[in-house]
């Protein structure tokens, strides 16, 4: 079944400048809600107990929105946009009034997944709703609006939780999100309006069961290896080969389904595949620089905490300034050649960490993380229009879906490869704790980075020639 929508109708009728602001709104929750539960953990752990599984409240929730966004972003190309964001908001609400009442560490645990299925689907529908609504040439500057939110969040996240934890006062973390839900929610209900030609779906619900438990064995294994459990155990080999024998049959059931979870057809266009590929090595890159770095600068150069987030921050600044600014640049010589400039720099700044590793100085750190931030913003945005450019209001939500889920795929890999590397090596030293074991542990984390931008790089260069885009088409 195909469904169509009156783009005319939507960019009409829809008040574009309200609803693009419900958007930021809403992607400043999901943003923030990365990172301000961090530096409140231990006042969490204080109240709640139960300290050995508070890494959970983050795996889960990462977990919970990677696995859900393929099923969203599918259900948003045959009911529509809109309703997915809504029931998106609304779990993400119901999951912060839960947390916020949580009684236990489990019974947190639990409630973060909600919120976690509430962030799988606001975040890829907002960056589709932008593509339905605004142009080619459009996004270029609203690109750049969505990129800064993410920037600002980095730094008032930890801020504000650090602030509620001060205070004693960590559930309004979650209670803050209630009247922002509901600002958002309210925003879309009355300003976003779009026309959809209803059709009776057939609802692809073993598919739908089986890629969430395939992709949750696979995530969990690469979340928790060597972390919760150690790579070669029982848990890891039934998140594993469960978890992969599970995506074989979806495969299989796929085929043929009536209306498919994924439309495996979409993964074997070169531009879809290539600027997938891109997305996860910037999820893999993203998530290495951010994790580690602290790490390095506090062991090996003794920074304080404020300085070394600081210091890692400037990867954030880096991001939006180029996502404003590349717009210009992909409407003059393509998105392809615009990718390879930004993966270029980006590749080059992951070298210069390898570079400066055995200076742990935080000033130094920060300048190649603003470049490699550059490079990253200079990069994501681009492939991810181009990617919406080649497809139809019918797709889009699908290629917007696939590329928010490759860079959640290339976080879980990410830190999993290089916390490998980084845990091995501190093992091995004479001093583990020594600045000078986590400098050589830190160099050689650097050089997976470096080697995944390497790769990145490579899926840049194998995208398909393209030309001029049309800064008017939809």
């Amino acid at each position: 079944m195909t469904v169509s929508v009156d783009r005319a109708s939507v960019g009409l009728r829809s008040e574009r400048g309200p609803v693009l602001g419900a958007l930021m709104l809403a992607t400043g929750l999901i943003a923030i809600d990365t990172t301000i539960l961090a530096t409140a953990v231990p006042t969490v752990v204080r109240d709640l107990g139960d300290y050995q599984l508070f890494p959970w409240l983050f795996s889960v929730y990462l977990l919970a929105q990677a696995v859900s966004v393929p099923i969203y972003s599918r259900f948003a190309d045959t009911v529509g946009r809109k309703p997915i964001i809504l029931i998106g908001i609304g779990l993400f609400l119901a999951g912060s009034v839960l947390c916020g009442f949580a009684w236990s560490m489990v019974t947190l645990i639990l409630f973060r997944v909600v919120q976690g299925l509430g962030a799988g689907a606001v975040g890829p529908m907002a960056m589709t709703i932008v593509g339905d609504i605004y142009t080619v040439g459009e996004r270029a500057k609203v690109q750049g609006y969505m990129a800064s939110v993410w920037a600002i969040s980095s730094v008032v996240g930890p801020s504000l939780g650090g602030i509620f934890a001060q205070l004693d006062a960590w559930r309004w973390i979650f209670f803050i999100n209630v009247p922002l839900c509901l600002l958002a929610g309210w925003m879309l209900v009355t300003r976003y309006h779009e026309q959809v030609e209803r059709h009776r779906h057939r609802i692809d619900y073993l598919g739908a069961v089986l890629l969430t438990l395939g992709l949750t064995g696979i995530i969990l294994g690469l979340l928790e290896g060597d972390s919760a459990w150690a790579w070669l155990s029982w848990q890891s080999a039934i998140c594993f080969i469960g978890g992969g024998l599970l995506l074989v049959v979806f495969a299989f059931v796929e085929k043929r389904a009536a209306e498919p979870i994924i439309d495996f057809a979409l993964i074997t266009r070169r531009l879809i595949l290539t600027c997938t590929a891109v997305a996860f090595g910037v999820g893999a890159l993203t998530v290495g620089v951010t994790t580690f770095g602290p790490a390095y600068l506090e062991g090996a150069g003794g920074a304080i905490p404020l300085v070394s987030g600081l210091a890692v921050a400037a990867l954030s600044m880096g991001w939006p300034l180029a996502a404003s600014l590349v717009g210009r640049l992909y409407l003059r010589i393509g998105f392809r050649r615009t990718v390879l400039i930004g993966m270029s720099i980006t590749t080059v700044a992951a070298a210069g960490l390898v570079l400066i590793a055995p200076w742990p100085n935080p000033l130094l750190f920060a300048v190649v993380a603003f470049v490699l931030g550059f490079g990253l913003g200079w990069t994501a945005a681009p492939t991810l229009i181009g990617a919406q450019a080649a497809v139809g209001w019918g797709e889009r939500a699908a290629v917007t879906g696939m590329n928010g889920f490759a860079r959640s795929a290339g976080s879980a890999v990410g830190v999993a490869v290089l916390g490998a590397i980084s845990n091995s090596l501190l093992d091995a030293g004479e001093g583990a704790g020594d600045a000078a074991t986590v400098v050589w542990a830190s160099t050689w984390v650097f050089v997976g980075a470096a080697v995944f931008a390497a790769l990145t790089l490579l899926a840049a260069v194998l995208m398909p020639r393209d030309g001029v885009p049309d800064p008017d088409a939809v």
